[in-house]
């Protein structure tokens, strides 16, 4: 049975902080570290470091450059890898994984290549607390939070599988990034340092937890912030957004200022449309009265079915209408049509089976 926790019981860290190990996610100067309480010379630790994000071993008996001795006596030391239990491709070459964890349980992963660009979906948490009423992952319940290594191991997955470099990572997939802020932000630190990804390619997106946005901002960084609002007023973001009952709009609103003025980033703002519900030309409106004036970017995102509700997407008409709308009162707005629909890895639709 799932239980959904208090925020203080989600956000403690999964493992102790900068635990050695699982090695994955360890900057080189924590593998020096570590090699040298091995007594190994330092230079072992940025060779450690190479062979863990470049080269991606399994294993650190597969370690060549290692003495053979030292290799025998560290080889039951876990790296920190999932194995792959279940992967699906959709017809546009977005591919779904069902990755499975040391412990026993399964997160979802996505893929999706474009041109020039491989960007990977992370899931943060095992399930969600949020219940949000149109997504197939809240549906679930939530069981844990990811650490550090959990959260880098999908990115590496997917670039050896794909054999491409990942150029882009979005934390859109399973869980609530900021109810798991410290090993998020030690995952964020790592694919920026140790595996290589640019900040300006790293996003975060959040359902918005009081508080959190602020403490985010304070660190300064230079990711992409998206906060799924998807309804123009409070009433109706609770009806979508059970969770968001203690959390008025006006109050997440405000916390979104702050951030663009504490960190000089815009706010990109995650609206899902769904037909007669949020996706009226009234609710363009009201939207559009919060924004004005916002640092800020609209980003629609039509509805991807799921079989426990039965919501559905508008017509390209409808949202049409909306974008114009939001465009003739100055807000910045795009559409986007979500990848992997037909395997069920679109937004919206991840959950831990093979479906």
């Amino acid at each position: 049975m799932s239980v959904t926790p208090s925020i203080s019981q989600v956000d403690s860290p999964a493992t102790e902080k900068l635990a050695i190990p699982p090695l994955l996610g360890a900057s080189v100067s924590e593998l020096t570290a570590w090699v040298q309480q091995q007594g190994q010379p330092a230079y072992r630790g940025k060779q450690l470091h190479d062979w863990i994000y470049h080269q991606q071993v399994r294993s650190l008996a597969d370690i060549s450059v290692f003495p053979k001795q030292w290799r025998t006596e560290i080889a039951d030391i876990p790296i920190g890898r999932s194995t792959i239990h279940y992967r699906k491709v959709a017809p546009d070459g977005t591919v779904k994984y069902l990755l499975q964890l040391a412990d026993g349980q399964i997160i979802e992963t996505v893929g999706i290549p474009a041109d020039k660009r491989l960007t990977v979906c992370v899931s943060t948490q095992v399930g969600c607390p949020m219940a949000c009423d149109f997504c197939a992952t809240g549906k679930g319940g939530y069981k844990r939070n990811l650490a550090r290594h959990e959260i880098v191991d999908q990115v590496l997955t997917v670039q050896a599988d794909f054999q491409e470099r990942v150029s882009n990572v979005v934390f859109m997939g399973m869980g609530e990034p900021l109810l798991n802020t410290d090993n998020v932000l030690a995952a964020l630190t790592s694919l920026n340092q140790d595996v290589g990804i640019g900040q300006r390619m790293l996003t975060v997106s959040t359902v918005g937890i009081r508080d959190r946005i602020r403490q985010f901002a304070q660190h300064h960084l230079q990711v992409t912030l998206a906060v799924s609002l998807h309804a123009p007023n409070q009433a109706l973001r609770e009806q979508l957004i059970p969770s968001a009952r203690p959390y008025p709009l006006e109050d997440l609103l405000a916390e979104c200022r702050e951030y663009v003025a504490l960190t000089g980033r815009r706010v990109t703002f995650e609206y899902i449309l769904l037909a007669g519900v949020n996706d009226l030309p009234e609710h363009a409106l009201e939207l559009a009265q919060h924004l004005r004036g916002f640092q800020s970017h609209v980003n629609l995102i039509p509805y991807n079915p799921i079989q426990e509700v039965d919501y559905q997407r508008p017509s390209r008409d409808r949202i049409q209408a909306f974008v114009n709308i939001l465009q003739q009162q100055k807000i910045a707005v795009s559409v986007r049509y979500s990848r992997g629909l037909e395997a069920d890895a679109a937004c919206g639709q991840l959950r831990m089976n093979k479906k």
